[in-house]
Parts: C-alpha cells; structure tokens; sequence
C-alpha cells in the first residue's frame, strides 16, 4: 500500500523548525560560531519565532553548557540580540564573550505583549528550551546544565522559566533589574491602571485580574526546589523599584534556595549612570555565577 501524495498545503510549506536545517553559521571571534536566525517554533496565527546561537568554536570532550538568554522591553518590544543599553557597543559583544567563555548562548524571541497576552511569552521561552534540548546533539549543547539570564522584562521571564515546571530545569538563573511582583503599588507602578506595561501583558489592570497577576509573578512561585538565583538591581533604579529584587531575594531565602543579591550603589535601570568598569564587573560576576552553576551538583542532587 503506497502512502497518500502530502497535499500542496504540505509541500510549500516551510520544513517544520523540528527538523528544519540550521542556517550557516558565521565566525564570530576567538573561535566562536554565530548562527542567527533559526527558526525555533510555529505559532498557529502568528509569526514564526527565532532565536539566535553563539556556539564556541574549539571542538569539546563534552556539550557545551547552555545560556538562555531573554531581552528586555517591557514585554513590548525589544530585540533577541540585545544584553541592554551598556553593552551596545562591546567588541566582542556580551555572546560571543560568553561562547568564548565554553558556553553556548540562545537569544529567543517571544511573543511580545502587543501579540499575545501572558502567559504566552513565557510557553515560547519553554518551546525554545524544548527546540534546543531536541536539537542538542546537533548543536553540541547540554540543556541539562542551562542558566537562564535575563534582563527587564526578559529577567522576569527567565524568573518565572527558572521558578515554575520546565524539562530539563535550568540549573541557575541570572536576573538584572527585574520585575518580581505584578500585584503591589513599587515605586512609579499602580496595579490599578490598565496602560501600564504590566497591564498590556496581562491583557487588563493587575489589580481587576488578581490570580492572573499572581500567576505572572516570580514572587509568588518561589519555592524549596528552586534553582540558585542572583539577583543584581540598581539602588536609584527609577523604571523597576529596586525592592522587586529584594524581596525576591527573601523569599528565596526563606524557601532555602541559594541566592545572591548585589544592590548597585547609584545605578539606575539598564545600568545607567555606572562607570564602564562597574558594569563589566557586574557582566564578569554574572558569568562567573553561571559557571559556577554549571559545573557544579544539579538542583534535588546529592553534591
């Protein structure tokens, strides 16, 4: 019995990001391999998302760690490819330096707030650490031993992605100047008013969808098995209060997970106002942090 023919519907087509080939990817200094523009899943009525792959070069004895990393913009815009105001203009930028490092990096897209409401930004960012663990020995990547880091917006994502049921389980999470909690009045945010940025990801005022807001909110899903966090906000921090890392931190705390919280004097959002030096040595403690995550005992294992 002969198979049916595929439809035409079937054959023009784009191959399924599955199985698709992976574009070429281009040298990208100190051995590492940019690969841009991989297509990572299909939204039914929506565009298709990407991410971005920085891979290091020099062959291993064993897959690469993996950083998946999760822009900001207050869920509204923003690119994949973008660490944040301060690192615009790196040379190496903030990937490849991380590939250089022994990691392989991921940028995903997510649907932004104008898209999708929540928690749709967040089931992408699952898909896409789904994509990378079954294309993993292709890649050269351990998703088994992944730090989420994020920033912004893109760090309350990597919160909730690192806090809330994800296979593999990241091992560690970095997250600058983030949102923690959608359902309190911190600093310039009110849960009352529907034209915030909070709002527009919820798809109304947090305050008229309270379990909602409390379901989009890392502090509400802290729990024991969490994987180790740092958390690194600025004092002066005018767009998210600094007090959404604090409070993160002791929650974590209370829970029993590892947790490092490093408040920057003077800093505002995005780094602004730090001297060069301060937010190198703020990126170096990040991946450092990863690395010692990476290679170190897996959360619920014996060491």
């Amino acid at each position: 019995m002969t198979a049916p023919r595929p439809s035409v519907r079937e054959l023009i087509a784009a191959p399924h990001p599955d199985h698709a080939p992976l574009p070429p990817g281009a040298p990208n200094g100190s051995g590492v391999r940019a690969v841009r523009g991989v297509p990572y899943a299909n939204v039914e009525g929506s565009r298709p998302l990407e991410l971005d792959l920085w891979l290091p070069g020099s062959r291993r004895a064993e897959p690469a760690p993996l950083v998946l990393f999760v822009h900001g913009g207050a869920w509204r815009r923003g690119r994949r490819d973008d660490m944040g105001l301060r690192t615009r203009d790196w040379d190496p930028g903030p990937f490849a330096r991380i590939a250089a490092a022994g990691f392989a990096v991921a940028c995903a897209d997510y649907r932004l707030s104008g898209e999708a409401t929540f928690p749709a930004p967040l089931d992408d960012l699952r898909a896409a650490l789904r994509w990378l663990t079954l294309r993993s020995a292709e890649l050269g990547i351990d998703t088994g031993r992944t730090v989420v880091w994020g920033e912004s917006a893109g760090g309350h994502l990597a919160s909730l992605l690192a806090l809330t049921r994800t296979d593999p389980a990241p091992v560690g999470a970095v997250i600058w100047y983030a949102p923690s909690d959608l359902t309190s009045a911190r600093g310039r945010f009110a849960p009352e008013d529907p034209a915030t940025p909070e709002a527009l990801l919820l798809g109304a005022a947090p305050a008229a969808v309270p379990e909602r807001a409390r379901a989009a909110g890392p502090l509400a899903q802290v729990h024991p098995a969490a994987p180790p966090f740092l958390l690194v906000h600025g004092t002066e921090d005018t767009m998210v209060a600094c007090s959404h890392s604090e409070s993160l931190a002791a929650a974590l705390e209370k829970a029993g997970t590892p947790v490092e919280l490093w408040t920057v004097p003077g800093a505002d959002h995005g780094w602004y106002g730090l001297p060069d030096a301060q937010v190198q040595k703020i990126f170096t403690r990040s991946l450092t942090f990863s690395r010692q995550h990476v290679d170190g005992p897996r959360p619920g294992t014996r060491p």
